[in-house]
C-alpha cells in the first residue's frame, strides 16, 4: 500500500533539499578559497642582516705630528695634543703607573702608529705596559699626556717635576725641549725644508 504524503509534509521535504544543497555548495566555495596560498610576506632579517654583513668597522690609527711654538718644534697627537716625556723612564721603559699614570695618561696606540709634519716615521715604536695597553715611544721616549692640559694648543706641563722628575715636550730629532712652552697653535707645524733645486743643464741633459 502506498502512503502519501500530506502537502505540508511534501513542502517541509522539498525546503531541507534546497537547504542541504546550499549548504554543500557553500562549503565548497570555502574549501577552494581556502586552498590559495597566501604570498610569502619578505623577512625584514633577511634584508637587515645582508646590510650588516655590508657594513665593517676599519681600524683607528695613532698619528704623532709636531707643532711650533716661538721656534721651537714639538711633537702632538694628530688632534694637536702636547705629549711629553718624562726623564726618569729609561731603557724604553715606562716608569710612571698608578697616581703617575693618572696624572700624566700614556699616549696609548690604536691600529697603527703614522707620522706627520716633522716627526719620523723612523723614531716610532710602541711598549707594552703592565695592563697589556701599548704605549707609544719614540726614540725609546715613552709619550704622555697631561690631565693639566685643558686641549689641543696647551702645554701647561712643560717643565713641571711631578713625581720626582721633570717632564719636557719632545723635539722632532726624539731629544727633550726645554724652553718655556705654555700654548702654541695646534698643527702650525715647522715647514719641511725645500727640495734642492734641479739644474736646468742636468734636466736637459746638456753636461755630457
Amino acid at each position: 500500500m502506498v502512503k502519501r504524503m500530506s502537502a505540508p509534509a511534501r513542502l517541509a521535504a522539498g525546503v531541507g533539499g534546497a537547504v542541504g544543497v546550499a549548504v554543500l555548495v557553500a562549503a565548497c566555495a570555502s574549501g577552494s578559497s581556502s586552498s590559495a596560498a597566501a604570498p610569502a610576506a619578505s623577512s625584514p632579517a633577511a634584508a637587515g642582516s645582508s646590510s650588516a654583513a655590508a657594513s665593517g668597522s676599519g681600524s683607528g690609527s695613532t698619528e704623532i705630528t709636531t707643532a711650533t711654538s716661538s721656534g721651537d718644534t714639538f711633537l702632538t697627537d694628530g688632534s694637536g695634543r702636547a705629549v711629553y716625556l718624562w726623564v726618569k723612564d729609561s731603557g724604553g721603559t715606562s716608569a710612571c703607573s698608578g697616581a703617575c699614570a693618572g696624572a700624566w695618561p700614556p699616549v696609548t696606540a690604536t691600529g697603527t702608529v703614522t707620522a706627520a709634519g716633522s716627526a719620523k716615521a723612523s723614531d716610532l715604536g710602541t711598549i707594552t705596559r703592565s695592563d697589556g695597553t701599548k704605549q707609544v715611544t719614540y726614540d725609546g721616549h715613552p709619550l704622555y699626556y697631561f690631565s693639566g692640559d685643558s686641549g689641543p694648543g696647551t702645554a701647561t706641563g712643560q717643565g713641571n717635576d711631578g713625581f720626582g722628575a721633570k717632564w719636557w715636550l719632545v723635539g722632532p730629532s726624539g731629544s727633550d725641549v726645554t724652553a718655556s712652552v705654555s700654548s702654541f697653535t695646534a698643527g702650525a707645524a715647522a715647514p719641511a725644508a725645500p727640495a734642492p733645486a734641479t739644474s736646468a743643464s742636468s734636466a736637459g741633459g746638456g753636461w755630457s
